[in-house]
């Protein structure tokens, strides 16, 4: 014998294909409708809701001024509980009639109000923007560094940074000054993560109200691949397959000084003559590379994962630069020509957190 529970009314129409627990049943004389349909339509009005409310238009480019429409404002569980003292308060001041009452109860009225203004002012008018942010590996945290400007001529204290509810940073602002607050979030995929929606918020002075913004700003960080486990051997060098003498790329005689470039090796820098006030030179030699190294995709196993492939070629570059070979990558799709030094590492581990898509 079945249970009242289990059993539905008489006339109700199911849709076809839909098991009981994916729709909604309305007594008495219910259609029954997929749940998936009002779930769908209620996260659509949800986010147009916020959007509007919130002012939320996607990632912004420059800096992003904190005007009157951008900062909202809430009292925070002890301002509730201030505010039920204030009634209770004004009650018995009523109901006994003192006077000395009703003028603690008022003062403490306009302090609740005054705090509730500073609360806001602890915010109005800041100026954020993004700072850099260095790459890193996959496995480590991302440190993405937003600087906010205080333009007035008030110090702003207890401004609070957070991502989803997370660990949050605090850090006091002079009058005129700028100050960076940073915050850590963990880089899971590789490629370029940006760390989505902020929220710069604050309960000065009086931890009454709670005033916060929502920042999304335009930047990113460079996630690499994370690199294999150290201790593999590099692939076998191959000879050079230059003529002729070319400066700078062997390692035979001494051929000159050329201006320094970003990414060259610092034994290759000429330090006497920065020590005699000619600026950086690095220097140059004549002749052929004796080995050419390539860092080959179609070198590795072909039963291989895609992410362990570029974890294993993530290792090679990091091998290769710190041995001060000059060498190059080969990857679908791109070439990375034979160089040495800090750049062409760069340019490597960049085309390897990019591979196959431009962002994540």
């Amino acid at each position: 014998m079945s249970s009242k529970k289990d059993r539905s009314p008489e006339g109700a129409q199911r849709i076809p294909g839909i098991s009981p627990p994916d729709f909604i049943s309305f007594h008495p004389g219910y259609v029954r409708l997929p749940l998936t349909a009002f779930q769908n339509t209620y996260a659509a009005l949800k986010d147009y809701f916020y959007n509007w409310l919130f002012q939320l238009r996607g990632p912004q480019a420059g800096p992003i001024v904190l005007v009157q429409r951008r900062i909202f404002i809430l009292p925070t569980r002890q301002g509730f509980v201030f505010a039920g003292v204030l009634a209770l308060m004004l009650i018995g001041s009523i109901n006994y009639g003192l006077s000395l009452g009703f003028v603690l109860t008022f003062l403490l009225v306009a302090l609740s109000i005054n705090a509730m203004v500073y609360t806001f002012r602890n915010l109005a008018n800041l100026r954020i923007s993004a700072a850099r942010t260095r790459p890193v590996f996959v496995g480590e945290k991302a440190q993405f560094a937003v600087c906010i400007d205080n333009p007035g001529q008030a110090d702003r204290f207890a401004i609070g940074l957070m991502r989803d509810k997370e660990e949050s940073t605090f850090v006091d602002i002079p009058s005129r000054r700028a100050v960076f607050a940073g915050i850590a979030i963990p880089a899971v995929r590789r490629g370029l993560m940006r760390p989505g929606r902020l929220t710069l918020f604050t309960r000065f002075p009086l931890g009454l109200y709670y005033a916060w913004s929502y920042l999304e700003l335009d930047a990113h960080c460079l996630v690499y691949p994370r690199p294999a486990p150290a201790g593999l051997p590099l692939p076998p060098a191959e000879p050079g397959a230059g003529t002729g003498m070319q400066h700078g790329q062997g390692r035979e005689d001494f051929a000159g000084l050329r201006p320094y470039h970003a990414g060259d090796s610092p034994r290759h820098i000429a330090w006497k003559a920065a020590a005699r006030g000619q600026g950086l030179l690095t220097k140059q030699f004549s002749g052929r590379a004796d080995t050419e190294l390539w860092l080959d995709w179609r070198h590795l196993p072909a039963q291989m994962d895609i992410e362990d492939k570029l974890s294993r070629l993530t290792r090679g570059v990091l091998d290769a630069h710190a041995r001060g070979i000059t060498f190059g990558l080969r990857i679908p799709g791109r070439t990375v020509a034979l160089a040495g030094g800090e750049a062409q590492r760069d340019r490597c581990l960049e085309a390897l957190a990019l591979f196959g898509s431009e962002s994540t």
